[in-house]
């Protein structure tokens, strides 16, 4: 049975800045009859408060544990819901109803979680940035800027449309450029992964054959053997060589700056791949500094949010460049084409938006644009990128199988 399916208003209104943790507990009614269940409260405190006002005497009252692989909450799940929000504020509910209904109808526990917490802060009297600002790593600055612009103007279901909009289309990009990234990394690892089967497996039986033919091996076959040999003898240092760089390279790109700015800036040269980073990057910064200015930020305010937004730390360091030049007095375009990282189309639009005072119109226009370009890139290198995989696949595991092979030819031609 559970009782008190949400803590007692005086608990909501109290402290809200504490995050609220859930307790299971059990005990007994009026009756006498055993009853149990979960509430959300601050502390064991409240709980026992909270279920002696409902007539029962709490025997135990423990805090409920995480779980072990609890279910991350996705820049597409904030998308969602944010879309959901839009919709229903459009429809004249109040904030708080809709982050409840959000909270109830969704069956992931982080999003319901925070949306609960998000509408105990609104319920209190808290504004929605402030309530969203606590929770950063859902919702970033750009997001609560925005949120808090349409807060001072009184147009927060416009805002909330214009954020889930934004954030569909940024989402869209991210999936199709993480898509192409990923696809040739898949068919690398299932190739190296074969490879390792083939050297500890599949090669000794062969060398164990080899072995009786009493005569010299081919150059081929016995360079494979060795290194099957130094496989099978040094796999756990080889294992631990591997693991330990990629563990040290992502904690100092983590951690160093000059490190992303050089990974980034290299993948941007990148054959085939650094076009597509190129273009992605482009559309994000348009499609994010039409949404700031269309919104009422300042240009200069919303160029700092949009550096987090592009993705790419070269990128992002040209946009803190712009934002200087542009608080001196220096127009967009100029600062932009300073940089030397944007094409001359997207200059000329912006040019052409400033002067015309459509700017908004026209880096949505070049946003579009290149996110255009970025699909079809993709599409066009997935096309490509598949036979060339497959054949470097089959050319490691071919040559291992010919290798194998070559001292039986040659004893056949013997004879």
């Amino acid at each position: 049975m559970k009782c008190c399916e949400s803590p007692a208003p005086e608990l909501l209104v109290a402290k809200a800045e504490k995050k609220l943790a859930t307790f299971t507990w059990s005990g007994t009614d009026r009756r006498g009859k055993k009853v149990s269940g979960e509430l959300e409260a601050q502390g064991p405190a409240f709980v026992r408060s909270t279920l002696r006002r409902e007539g029962i005497s709490a025997k135990t009252i423990r805090k409920k544990p995480k779980p072990l692989f609890s279910k991350k909450i996705k820049p597409k799940d904030i998308s969602i819901a944010s879309r959901q929000v839009a919709t229903m504020l459009g429809a004249g509910i109040p904030i708080a109803q809709s982050y409840k209904a959000i909270a109830v109808g969704t069956d992931h526990p982080g999003i319901r979680d925070v949306f609960d917490r998000i509408r105990a802060d609104v319920e209190s009297g808290t504004n929605l940035s402030e309530a969203l600002a606590k929770f950063p790593r859902q919702f970033d600055e750009l997001y609560t800027s925005l949120v808090a612009v349409g807060e001072r103007s009184g147009n927060l279901d416009d805002l909330m449309d214009k954020v889930a909009t934004y954030m569909e289309n940024l989402e869209e990009i991210k999936s199709k450029v993480k898509g192409a990234m990923w696809y040739p990394a898949a068919v690398m690892v299932v190739g190296f992964v074969v490879t390792v089967l083939l050297l500890v497996f599949v090669i000794p039986q062969f060398e164990d054959l080899f072995a009786g033919f009493g005569a010299s091996l081919p150059g081929l076959t016995a360079a494979v053997i060795d290194l099957s040999k130094s496989f099978r003898d040094y796999w756990i240092q080889v294992f631990v060589v591997i693991v330990g760089t990629f563990m040290a390279m992502s904690m100092t790109y983590r951690r160093s700056p000059a490190m992303r700015h050089g990974v980034d800036r290299l993948s941007l040269r990148l054959p085939v791949f650094g076009g597509i980073l190129r273009k992605a990057s482009i559309s994000r910064y348009a499609r994010t500094l039409a949404t700031m200015f269309g919104s009422g930020v300042p240009l200069v305010e919303g160029l700092e949010s949009v550096a987090g937004a592009t993705g790419n730390r070269v990128y992002h360091d040209a946009c803190l460049e712009i934002r200087e030049s542009v608080s001196t007095g220096q127009a967009l375009s100029v600062a932009m084409a300073e940089t030397g990282l944007f094409p001359a189309m997207i200059l000329q639009m912006t040019s052409t938006g400033e002067e015309s005072g459509e700017l908004e119109k026209m880096l949505d226009k070049g946003a579009e644009f290149y996110e255009r370009e970025v699909r079809e890139s993709v599409d066009n290198m997935s096309k490509l990128i598949e036979p060339i995989m497959i054949s470097v696949l089959g050319i490691i595991v071919g040559t291992l199988v010919v290798a194998m092979y070559l001292p039986i030819f040659k004893m056949g031609s013997v004879v």
